[in-house]
């Protein structure tokens, strides 16, 4: 899979250090052993150390090769305890509160993040996406400027069979239920920029409806062209149309029949769909039918990057998820100041 080999390349050049939240778990250590020899990270595992280390072993792994934090033993703990409560004192969280949270390796993932100890989060192969989104919006919150965190998968084409192959995001299949057009505009532009960051390449951004350049008219429809508006109106370098029909935003010439004067030409590299049914049943039906594979879903709109894994997720995904994850932490990194 060339373009999944060249995102792997990417995160290799500049590793960042990326925490996994649910260390006991042996595809988190398979995936945290294969980003090791990679190179596309450096690994700091959550959980019971002494298991934990067992289970590196088991695997092959040499344990000194990860940072290892038990939330119990760590000398973090009482300055996590103590940022803690004074981020959720407001919502009614004391110090017990406090402490029983940042015993969860979740929330204490999401905490080394906040205070700069690790650069990117990895969870989701045991808790729920509810469970992951949670932590890391309490705990690393937002990006200024960013109204709503979104999410998206990698859709990675590469099989003989594809009629077109490469790296494809599609948006949003895990997080926002029902979009407004100012939302949708907002995960636009977000995964325009995931796409950069991701793969170095020029995005090609479809605004999906049932509806091609006005064929039909209904209210789904004109809140598809108001947010394509919105999107150019603030960020006219991007090259964006919709309302389009997937075909008509993905071949050329069912483009050229329905769609002449689309700027995309039926050459769309990043799809946002109208709502999350819509991307969630077509992300699973590229991946199950279609034979794409699948990525994430991957979180954009937070201060610093917390990624989701699915609870049927391989080994395989994670060490994905996690070169995902180191990628967009050397995104986010400021860039240190020249003197002279």
């Amino acid at each position: 899979m060339k373009a999944l080999d060249d995102i792997v390349a990417r995160a290799a050049s500049d590793p960042r250090h990326v925490v996994l939240a649910e260390g006991e778990d042996q595809r988190i250590v398979r995936g945290a052993l294969a980003a090791i020899r990679k190179g596309v990270a450096r690994i700091t595992l959550v959980g019971d150390a002494r298991k934990v280390a067992r289970l590196v072993e088991t695997e092959g792994g040499d344990p000194a090769a990860f940072g290892i934090e038990d939330p119990r033993r760590s000398p973090r703990m009482e300055a996590y305890i103590s940022e803690y409560h004074a981020l959720r004192r407001h919502k009614g969280v004391d110090e017990v509160a406090a402490r029983q949270a940042m015993g969860e390796p979740l929330r204490f993932a999401a905490m080394m993040v906040r205070r700069g100890d690790a650069d990117g989060a990895v969870g989701g192969a045991v808790a729920t996406t509810a469970e992951t989104v949670r932590a890391a919006l309490q705990i690393i919150g937002k990006a200024g400027g960013s109204s709503i965190v979104s999410s998206f998968f990698l859709m990675m084409l590469c099989e003989p069979h594809h009629a077109r192959t490469g790296a494809f995001i599609f948006a949003d299949c895990g997080l926002v239920v029902e979009p407004d057009a100012a939302e949708l505009a907002d995960i636009a532009t977000a995964s325009a920029n995931s796409y950069t960051v991701l793969t170095g390449a020029r995005p090609r951004v479809a605004m999906l409806s049932f509806s091609t350049s006005g064929s039909a008219m209904h209210a789904r429809v004109t809140k598809i062209v108001q947010a394509t508006q919105m999107v150019r109106d603030a960020h006219p370098e991007l090259t964006i149309d919709g309302e389009l029909q997937f075909d008509a935003a993905f071949v050329a010439s069912v483009s050229a029949s329905k769609a002449p004067g689309s700027s995309l030409g039926g050459e769309a590299n990043v799809f946002v769909f109208p709502n999350l049914e819509a991307g969630n049943i077509g992300y699973k039906i590229a991946q199950r039918i279609g034979g794409a594979t699948a990525i994430g879903p991957i979180l954009q709109g937070l201060a610093k990057p917390a990624n989701d894994l699915s609870r049927g997720c391989s080994a395989d995904d994670v060490f994905h998820l996690i070169a995902v994850t180191s990628l967009q932490a050397a995104a986010m990194a400021p860039v240190p100041s020249s003197l002279g």
